[in-house]
């Protein structure tokens, strides 16, 4: 199953269930305005995702005080809702409105030997090694974008990167409810200037992108041998490209979330971004408008312009 959070003129957020012919079912209540209250109603009532979205899909596909959406000349296309967020248009939000975002780092080996390369210590390497994940907060859902959303280029950063990420979704038990891709942008400059600076490489205004869409654990054969591509471009000119396969991460989910939850009670529909194997070139920071696309099957390409933060311009937009 796979679904998905758009905007739709005139009615705001909606949840919609992505059907195998592209398209979108809106599933929409009151209750229900989006993926992280149907979790919580899944928490209270203790039933599975899946049964209530078929229960929510059967209650839309019958309701015929009007025409469904996906029934009229304006059928609600997946391909449609590929527009740059805007509210007289319809377009892609982020799956969950993700009450906390935690990411990992150096869980794959090419990144622990990239950022020992440019320390002067090993304290990546150490990590890699240890026995304890390396497990930080990232960001609330104020600081999220969705498809084609910007990410942001702190003002006061020379090397900001995209790191490319599979992440999962928490449901109430601290089981896997999902998945979707995360893009964890980061300013390593300041991170390498001293990892005491991590908190302001990873958390600002747009420094966190989730979609396309959100995916049940059924529709995935096997999380840990999915292909992640992740390339940028510059207008046309496509700056550096890589990929890596999960099957290269050092730590089980599980164990990820084992820690992640130590003492620490994380609500219904945390996202974790599981960390990244492909490592951007030093030499080629993201400059204003640059796009990076991250794709996934079967999660899809997630795709964020880049916005350079400065005094002239104001990050909270």
């Amino acid at each position: 199953m796979k679904l998905l959070s758009y905007h739709e003129p005139g009615l705001g957020p909606r949840i919609g269930v992505l059907t195998r012919d592209n398209a979108v079912i809106d599933i929409t209540t009151d209750e229900a305005p989006g993926l992280l209250e149907l979790l919580q109603i899944c928490a209270e009532e203790r039933v599975s995702l899946n049964v209530l979205v078929a229960e929510m899909q059967e209650l839309a596909v019958n309701a015929r005080a009007r025409p469904a959406p996906w029934e009229s000349e304006e059928a609600t296309l997946y391909d449609a809702l590929n527009n740059p967020p805007n509210p007289d248009s319809r377009h892609l939000l982020p799956p969950i409105e993700a009450p906390e975002v935690w990411g990992c780092g150096v869980t794959y080996k090419r990144s622990s030997d990239m950022r020992d390369d440019d320390a002067e210590t090993d304290i990546y390497s150490r990590v890699y090694h240890a026995d304890r994940p390396e497990i930080f907060f990232k960001s609330t859902a104020r600081s999220v974008v969705g498809h084609q959303g910007k990410i942001g280029i702190r003002r006061d950063s020379k090397l900001t990167a995209a790191e490319p990420e599979l992440a999962f979704v928490l449901a109430a038990d601290g089981k896997i409810a999902g998945y979707t891709l995360c893009n964890d942008v980061s300013a390593w400059d300041i991170e390498r200037d001293n990892p005491l600076y991590l908190p302001q490489s990873k958390m600002y205004n747009g420094c966190c992108a989730l979609g396309p869409v959100f995916i049940t654990p059924g529709e995935i054969d096997d999380p840990y041998s999915l292909e992640i591509v992740c390339s940028a471009r510059r207008g046309e000119e496509e700056l550096w490209s890589g990929s890596v396969n999960t099957s290269q991460i050092n730590w089980k989910f599980e164990q990820l979330i084992e820690y992640l939850l130590r003492d620490n009670d994380c609500p219904v529909g945390t996202t974790v971004a599981t960390g990244t194997g492909i490592i951007a070139p030093n030499d080629i920071p993201l400059q204003h408008g640059d796009i990076v696309d991250i794709h996934c099957d079967p999660i899809g390409t997630l795709s964020n312009p880049a916005e350079q933060f400065s005094d002239e311009t104001d990050s909270h937009a």
